[in-house]
């Protein structure tokens, strides 16, 4: 019989953690949380200080009593939770039910699952940690006064099943805003001039930079032909060469919100997938009978990029034998931390540098393989050298009329022939060689060409842009990125439209209540101090009650505002100016969870609904007389056809644009690709300069 009990979260873990103990260690697992505050009520009572009534979660009485029996059989009980906040407060809850003296040494951290770190783990064990406790706590009591007060009301005025939250709300605020920067932007007007150049049997480009003193913005035609008749022949002298040598330094080993960001760029996963492939790589992989079950990647969820130096020493070794002793980094170059980042944890690394993707192959799913080699290969290429890259920068003139043409080679590869940081517009560091120039040379230009542009609005938020700006403004934390993505959208507030954020309707209607009547819950500061506050708590600088109280007492007064003077929303059916075809009833709009539908009036008795099809403005180039609309798939993805279908059956992924092709006449389109949006004739060869 065993002489300890070891409890930890995850079924996963308990089967690992238990062969790496041995014999006289029992290890369950608590599913998660096993007690929380009521559903069916507030559970925080403001009248007694804030104090919160904590019940067993609904279906979890079998699991306690399973853990209670098991720990009256044995010397002691060991809570070996997540080592986090979250981690924390279920060991403390299970201290409460168990009976166990949160002061004894009960509690033990591990942040990887690996024989060493757990066998370490167990020589220092802990008491919990009450401060972690109290700030978790305070996040859920928070979280619980503003769901709970504000969720109702929505439900009374606008419809049942709306919901407010502390950070979900800042999120769609940020989203909402993105929109309206985009709708109120005003395009400008710029020019480029671009020149083809020769130097022997070299041909390069150059662009217009100025009048050989100043650089000169171009914002109209008139002046593009005025520096265009200022070029006298075709001959240019190189006036100036400058050559320079520049570092680029590896990015830093995975916090949680990079490895978001990065798998949204290079893998294109969602956050949520992202974490949930994350965790079955941190609780264990079974990878043979050398090794059975084991722990593949340190634990997930983290703001820290450092690293321990077992892992450095480990990495450098296999870096020396793999690229040879240079590619080792003899500095590594600290970024600067955020000021809101806890430093409990590692980065998010392998737990052994020797464990290579190509070994896993056979035992990882393929995205698990995906997820893990962009992890592996980041740690790795953090301990590398630097890249080191030779650039050159030439200027030619031609009387007043400047051009430059810059060139970069890489001189030394470094990190770079492992692992390259993803960027969110998808440029890419290229190699561009110019001819061998010196001062006094004479080129040749073969051709130059002026481009008319217009400034772009700010793209609508991927998932990895709005979680990295989440962290930028210190709104959130590790744990709390993908759930709040995935609330808003389950919510109906906004839809993912070619993998961007658009807030919908309903989205737009929650948010200006919320404004209007708790400003304080949708300000990116306000919210920010917030976590500042759960922050000073976890390291004792604060007491949790006077962080609630302080709260609450503007809060109240809010709610009872908003309850009393906060009009009705009536969302009325607008008539869609059309019958139905099934009953010959009139066709009104209704307000769905993803926005606007068409469905009948005779509802319930006749239960038609269409997708709206919104017009775009360009005649169906298939039967010449239909228009092309936006339509939806059923998987949510749009595609454009004929209003006229099934008459017409013309279909296009790519969006119509409204000019013929300058070529052929044909129907031009805007293809999506990696560096913007280029505009492709359907049937010859005609393309224009991507935009992005």
């Amino acid at each position: 019989m065993a002489d300890y009990l070891v409890i930890v979260e995850s079924p996963a873990k308990a089967k690992t953690i238990e062969r790496y103990l041995g014999k006289k260690y029992k290890v369950k697992a608590s599913v998660g949380h096993v007690r929380d505050l009521p559903r069916s009520q507030m559970g925080v009572s403001a009248e007694n200080n804030f104090e919160p009534k904590y019940i067993t979660i609904r279906g979890k009485g079998p699991v306690l009593q399973e853990l209670k029996s098991a720990a009256k059989k044995v010397k002691k009980v060991y809570l070996a939770a997540d080592p986090d906040r979250e981690g924390e407060a279920i060991a403390w809850h299970l201290a409460t039910a168990l009976n166990i003296d949160i002061h004894s040494d009960c509690r033990v951290v591990f942040n990887e699952i690996t024989k060493d770190a757990i066998i370490e783990s167990f020589k220092n064990p802990r008491p919990i940690n009450m401060d972690l406790v109290d700030a978790q706590q305070t996040r859920r009591i928070l979280d619980r006064l503003v769901g709970y007060n504000i969720s109702p009301i929505l439900w009374k005025k606008v419809k049942k099943g709306l919901s407010a939250g502390r950070v979900q709300s800042v999120a769609l605020r940020m989203i909402i805003d993105r929109e309206n920067e985009i709708k109120n932007f005003q395009p400008e007007e710029y020019w480029t001039i671009e020149g083809t150049f020769e130097k022997g049997k070299k041909t390069f480009d150059a662009l217009y930079y100025g009048n050989g003193k100043d650089k000169i913005k171009l914002t109209n035609e008139e002046q593009v032909k005025a520096i265009l008749k200022d070029v006298k022949g075709t001959n240019f002298n190189v006036v100036n060469v400058t050559k320079k040598e520049r570092k680029r330094n590896a990015a830093p080993a995975f916090t949680t919100s990079s490895l978001q960001q990065e798998a949204a760029r290079k893998l294109n996963f969602r956050a949520k997938k992202t974490m949930m492939l994350a965790q079955q790589l941190y609780e264990g992989i079974d990878i043979g009978k050398k090794e059975g079950t084991v722990g593949l990647i340190t634990y997930m969820r983290t703001d820290s990029t450092r690293i321990s130096d077992t892992a450095k020493a480990e990495a450098v070794t296999y870096i020396e034998g793999k690229y040879g002793k240079e590619y080792i980094a003899t500095e590594i170059k600290q970024t600067k931390k955020a000021s809101n980042a806890q430093d409990a944890h590692e980065a998010i690394r392998p737990t052994s540098t020797m464990r290579t993707p190509d070994e896993l192959k056979t035992v990882l799913s393929r995205d698990q393989l995906r997820l893990y080699r962009l992890i592996w290969e980041r740690f790795i290429a953090s301990q590398m050298a630097p890249a080191i890259l030779d650039t050159v920068a030439v200027d030619l003139q031609n009387g007043d009329v400047l051009f430059r043409a810059n060139g970069s080679q890489v001189k030394f590869a470094g990190f770079m022939k492992l692992y390259i940081e993803g960027t969110d517009d998808q440029t890419e560091e290229t190699t561009k060689l110019l001819p061998e120039m010196e001062i006094g040379d004479q080129v040749k230009s073969l051709e130059i060409e002026p481009k008319q542009h217009f400034t772009q609005p700010p793209p609508r938020y991927s998932e990895a842009r709005l979680v990295k700006t989440m962290e930028e403004l210190g709104i959130g934390r590790p744990s709390t990125y993908a759930p709040t993505l995935d609330t808003i959208q389950r919510r109906g507030y906004v839809v993912l439209d070619a993998k961007r954020f658009m807030p919908t309707e309903l989205g737009e209607i929650v948010h200006q209540l919320v404004l209007e009547f708790f400003p304080d819950i949708i300000n990116i500061e306000f919210t920010a101090q917030m976590e500042q506050d759960l922050d000073d708590i976890e390291e004792g600088n604060r007491q949790w009650k006077n962080v609630v109280e302080e709260f609450y007492k503007d809060f109240e007064v809010h709610v009872k505002h908003a309850d009393e003077a906060m009009e009705k929303v009536v969302i009325k059916d607008e008539p869609a100016g059309e019958d139905c075809e099934l009953c010959g009833s009139p066709m009104v709009y209704k307000l769905g969870r993803y926005g606007k539908f068409m469905a009948c009036s005779n509802f319930p008795d006749c239960r038609n609904t269409k997708a709206i099809m919104k017009p775009i403005g360009v005649k169906c180039p298939s039967c010449e007389t239909g228009e092309i609309v936006e339509r939806k798939s059923k998987t949510k993805r749009l595609f454009y056809g004929c209003n006229q279908y099934p008459e017409c059956e013309f279909v296009s992924w790519d969006k119509p644009i409204s000019r013929p092709c300058p070529k052929c006449s044909a129907l031009l389109v805007e293809k999506k690709i990696k560096k913007g949006v280029q505009i492709q004739c359907t049937k010859c060869d005609y393309e224009e300069t991507p935009t992005q």
